[in-house]
């Protein structure tokens, strides 16, 4: 792990809360005592992004969970960059896997978003991931390596993007990959990015996992060299999230 690499935990709340819900939540983030030195960002649902903002306390970042690749126009239910950065937030989670295959976004499409938000000075959280049957045939290398190739070629500021591994057949389902299968994923996709990007990029990025993260099991994974931090689903809208925050204390 490198003093360089800031730890990172990101909450992705995916398609839950209400008013009520999230105030109680947002009142246990700011009364809980966070790990200085992990930088924290919740990624909320579009209608309560001014509401998250408002409520979180300042050292909380906040994240839409998508949005488009223009500025403006004729995009009915799409939010744009400037939408979000208009209500205070600096982040944008791009290519979650429940995008991918529950919306049938593509690659093409993900890096142009990744482009698009990075120009308008939005922080991305982006996303890569194999299917079960992808890693059953050994082609998880191929499928990651793909996918970080397109963001790669949309990427010119490297300091304004996390990466989030998250292995689809991990999210949601229970399934855990191993300490050791998510640090040789991460270790591979570090290489790739010194081999194809730069060493400084490959030494001072966040790789950061996502699948089934808990409590329980957040310790042994944050020991690990190459990851960085998690992405949280369904955790994260818990108290226990503070305890994943906390993984690094």
């Amino acid at each position: 792990m490198s003093s360089r690499r800031v730890f990172f935990v990101g909450g992705n709340w995916k398609m839950n809360g209400t008013r009520e819900s999230l105030a109680e939540l947002m009142t246990h983030l700011n009364t809980s005592n966070l790990h200085e030195q992990t930088e924290v960002v919740c990624g909320a649902p579009f209608v309560y992004l001014d509401l998250v903002r408002s409520g979180l306390d300042p050292r909380i970042g906040v994240a839409a969970q998508n949005c488009y690749k223009v500025s403006r126009g004729a995009f009915t239910g799409e939010i744009s960059p400037a939408m979000i950065k208009d209500c205070g937030v600096d982040w944008v989670i791009l290519g979650h896997s429940e995008r991918r295959h529950v919306f049938g976004e593509t690659d093409e499409l993900i890096g142009q978003k990744v482009a698009h938000a990075l120009e308008n000075d939005l922080a991305v959280i982006a996303c890569i991931g194999e299917k079960l049957e992808e890693r059953e045939a050994g082609t998880t290398e191929e499928v990651v390596f793909a996918q970080t190739q397109v963001i790669a070629e949309n990427v010119k500021d490297w300091t304004k993007v996390v990466l989030a591994y998250e292995p689809v057949w991990a999210i949601g389902t229970g399934q855990t990959a191993s300490p050791d299968q998510a640090q040789e994923v991460h270790h591979k996709l570090r290489a790739w990015l010194r081999t194809n990007v730069s060493d400084d990029v490959a030494d001072s990025v966040r790789i950061i996992y996502g699948g089934s993260v808990t409590s329980l099991n957040c310790r042994e994974l944050a020991s690990q060299a190459d990851v960085d931090g998690f992405l949280v689903g369904g955790a994260s809208l818990k108290p226990e999230f503070v305890d994943i925050i906390n993984a690094r204390a």
